[in-house]
């Protein structure tokens, strides 16, 4: 029983475990550099488009391994039009609902061919690849255009003031970041115990106590090592408070909702799905107007970053998503995946980036290894599958 069990969970941690001797390697290999308080804070800042096009990539990945290739040209295109509309003083707000408004429209526009004339979401996002990057161009007439409005920059993550203020005290140390993170980890335990409670009385099967506070333990010393990490330099950037909003928001559509079952459905069995009354392509259609909303958000926070707009930003952004998924644990097949995955997977493809770069290794050796490791995940998940079967 307990051979089973060590079994399971190392089956079911597998990347938790994986991202863990990872960061342990390039601790060492970078000489401790990779954990410093700014590489850290890098780390989240510079990635925050993986986690935000991952978690609308999730929900296409679910209905059947359906991909987006669109969404890194769709950032380019909606973050050209947002820096071209400041560029000529339009309200930064009206500039970043137009963002959102364009992201949504063009997920709407792919989920259209793809739900209701069954273009395959390969074909349909790959066109849609081609055709945005092209306006991206014409859109931009070639050249890069800058963003100087502050409101925006500080609220979607650029500049040097984009890190919420320290209201407690003046030092160098973000006391208002410690206790965030403080009262972060009480709320997830006081959570969990909730939930804990309630499935019991209703009669549901729990996991042992034990088990239970153990990966409390662990979970609440991870969050306030991450904020006692921030509180060391300059403390919360807005980038997290975004990725955070977003990530709570598709967990809570992916766990809570009737959709969100709908999702798994579809990706499991389709036919099964159709007949016990369910419309699969309201599913996809969902699905793909979710994925347009987040490259608009995607594209927000990549111009915010950058503080300008350029016609080559967002390539190569679908494939760090897809990747983040899949090494998350989604299932090629669909019908498998969670936000928590998202998170495990973004961030090891954000640990490897940056650790391969303080090491100083080409950027074409960091896409080789990326590349292996988006394999062995597939390879892992193929086999996983054959098990079931």
């Amino acid at each position: 029983m307990k051979s089973i069990k060590l079994t399971e969970v190392l089956k079911k941690y597998s990347m938790v475990i994986a991202l863990v001797l990872v960061i342990i390697f390039f601790q060492v290999a970078t000489q401790g550099k990779i954990l410093f308080a700014q590489n850290v804070n890098n780390l989240i800042s510079q990635n925050a488009y993986v986690f935000v096009l991952a978690a609308g990539m999730l929900l296409c990945i679910l209905t059947g391994g359906n991909i987006d290739l669109a969404c890194g040209s769709v950032v380019c295109f909606v973050g050209g039009l947002g820096a071209v509309m400041m560029d000529k003083d339009s309200n930064e707000w009206v500039a970043v609902i137009c963002m959102l408004l364009c992201g949504a429209v063009i997920g709407a526009w792919q989920g259209f061919w793809i739900a209701y004339f069954n273009v395959p979401p390969f074909i349909a996002t790959l066109s849609g690849m081609y055709a945005f990057r092209g306006l991206s161009n014409v859109l931009l007439q070639g050249f890069t255009v800058g963003i100087d409005n502050k409101n925006f920059l500080n609220v979607f993550g650029g500049g040097a003031d984009c890190y919420v203020p320290d209201f407690l005290s003046g030092g160098e140390f973000n006391m208002t970041c410690m206790i965030v993170g403080i009262l972060i980890a009480a709320i997830y335990v006081v959570m969990i115990l909730k939930s804990r409670i309630s499935a019991k009385a209703n009669g549901y099967e729990v996991d042992p106590l034990t088990t239970v506070i153990i990966k409390a333990v662990i979970i609440c010393a991870v969050i306030i090592w991450l904020f006692y990490k921030l509180a060391n330099y300059k403390g919360i950037p807005t980038s997290l408070i975004w990725i955070a909003l977003v990530l709570l928001i598709y967990s809570y559509i992916t766990t809570r909702t009737t959709m969100g079952r709908y999702l798994y459905a579809v990706g499991g069995n389709e036919k099964a799905t159709r007949l016990s009354g369910i419309d699969p392509r309201k599913v996809y259609f969902f699905a793909y107007v979710n994925m347009g909303l987040m490259a608009g958000l995607g594209g927000i926070l990549t111009i915010a970053r950058a503080t300008q707009a350029q016609p080559t930003f967002g390539q190569g952004y679908e494939m760090d998503a897809i990747a983040a998924c899949f090494i998350g644990g989604a299932s090629a097949y669909g019908g498998e995946g969670g936000i928590f995955g998202v998170i495990i997977g973004a961030v090891l493809m954000g640990v490897i980036n940056q650790g391969m770069s303080i090491m100083g290794i080409d950027a074409n050796y960091q896409k080789v290894v990326k590349g292996l490791v988006l394999l062995i995940a597939i390879i892992f998940d193929v086999m996983s599958s054959k098990k079931k079967k």
